[in-house]
């Protein structure tokens, strides 16, 4: 669990949405007519999200760890502590920890016109995610 009091306000990923153990810490939710988002997310070893996409797309910066993430019909990458990954308008993608490490990043999007941010597809399974160290 969270100790640093960064992430003392920190909840739980909605259920769902996850895998895993997942922790949401809401860092930007703008007033209209911005439709920034920006949350820290802190996953467990081994958490991930749904396969998911984005309206205007997504931006993960990396803070903490090491983690995963695969855009749809692309291999599984892994990310570390410093790496930024864009995710472009409606493309399908899940991320997450890897197996052996927790992994936090800052998760940059926008939401669409009707105020939703992400549209959820189905949950990415033990026989998808890779179950060792890239």
């Amino acid at each position: 669990m969270w100790t640093s009091r960064e992430h003392q306000d920190a909840e739980p990923a909605p259920p769902g949405w996850v895998t895993g153990d997942v922790w949401l810490h809401e860092v930007v939710v703008a007033e209209p007519p911005s439709r920034l988002r920006a949350h820290s997310v802190r996953f467990a070893p081994g958490a991930r999200t749904c396969w998911h996409r984005h309206p205007h797309g997504q931006l993960l910066h990396v803070t903490e760890g090491v983690g995963l993430v695969q855009r749809a019909g692309g291999p599984v990458e892994e990310i570390h502590a410093g790496h930024t990954v864009w995710i472009e308008p409606g493309e399908w993608h899940w991320h997450g920890a890897t197996p052996h490490s927790s992994m936090t990043h800052l998760a940059v999007q926008e939401a669409g016109d009707d105020g939703v941010e992400a549209e959820r597809g189905a949950p990415v399974g033990d026989a998808e995610y890779p179950a060792h160290e890239l």
